[in-house]
């Protein structure tokens, strides 16, 4: 089985290709929550430069990441393991280095061209992801911007869109320590710029972890339990992980554009409401003592009725 990728720029192209690429964005929201987009409209001149200022802006972190618990925790089971004690794998840190932009938090300074790059592309990013949603719109019998409404509360409150920048360095015992634990992703829709020689990202398809296979200039975009929730479970949040890689400095840059904290969700598809209604900043609360856990608990988490 292979990840699917879908020529976006065919959603202007004849009538016929606009239909199979409609039905081709259903099917990667149904069948996988996981799919690769390509002629997606964000300049490759730009890919290029965020490639670039992300990888400058790790060396400038390295040395860090070699002084932090990851490194060190491995670092003393693998001489656990030279005096003969048995090992079991960590369960409870991951091996990769990552900071977060967002409009209203402090962001590196070096490079020097660094801010001005990613500005740039997160708008081009923006624009893309609220072009999915409207995909979404249009193949759920949704109106259009509905799944947009839903993120703002009818356009009181902005949407949170933040991008997170990850470094998987090389790991000498990728036996022993995850890149990623496996989870679902608790907001909207993601769309991941990632590295185009080193693997290491699967998704959970079928019970089996597929490689969502590298591509040159492609972004990856995945549904997040709210797309699940306003679907009403037609679509579905994928769980997916990565996998730490003995060569190779692995990339990921990963845009989130999410509810805003204030907004009410709930199924927008009818059906039968198999989501309950709730504030997404509530959600958020659960998701973060229960990232790598089962997600139905957290929906039923937010259904409990709240003492007034």
């Amino acid at each position: 089985m292979v990840v699917p990728v879908i020529d976006f720029s065919k959603l202007d192209g004849t009538a016929a290709e606009r239909a199979e690429t409609m039905a081709q964005i259903d099917n990667g929201c149904e069948e996988w929550g996981f799919f690769q987009l390509v002629n997606h409209g964000v300049p490759r001149e730009l890919l290029d430069r965020v490639k670039k200022v992300c990888s400058e802006s790790y060396r400038l972190r390295e040395a860090a990441f070699m002084e932090s618990e990851p490194v060190r925790t491995l670092e003393g089971l693998v001489e656990a393991e030279r005096r003969g004690e048995a090992l079991a794998p960590v369960d409870d840190m991951d091996w990769e280095d990552i900071f977060y932009l967002h409009d209203d938090n402090q962001w590196p300074s070096s490079p020097p061209e660094f801010k001005e790059t990613m500005r740039e592309y997160r708008a081009e990013l923006r624009k893309l992801a609220e072009r999915v949603m409207e995909a979404m719109d249009e193949n759920l019998g949704l109106d259009k911007g509905r799944v947009k409404r839903a993120f703002t509360s009818d356009g009181r409150h902005a949407p949170f869109f933040g991008t997170k920048v990850s470094h998987y360095p090389p790991c000498p015992r990728p036996d022993l320590i995850t890149g990623l634990r496996a989870h679902t992703d608790a907001g909207g829709v993601i769309l991941l710029f990632q590295d185009d020689r080193v693997g290491g990202l699967q998704v959970l398809k079928g019970g089996e972890w597929i490689d969502v296979q590298p591509l040159a200039d492609a972004i990856v975009v995945n549904t997040g339990d709210q797309v699940e929730v306003l679907s009403n479970g037609r679509y579905r949040s994928a769980w997916h992980r990565v996998l730490p890689m003995r060569d190779g400095n692995r990339r990921s840059v990963a845009s989130f554009y999410n509810p805003a904290f204030e907004a009410t969700i709930s199924p927008a598809v009818d059906g039968g409401a198999a989501y309950p209604e709730y504030v997404f900043g509530e959600y958020m609360d659960v998701y973060a003592k229960q990232k790598f856990d089962a997600k139905e608990p957290r929906f039923e988490a937010v259904k409990a009725p709240k003492s007034s």
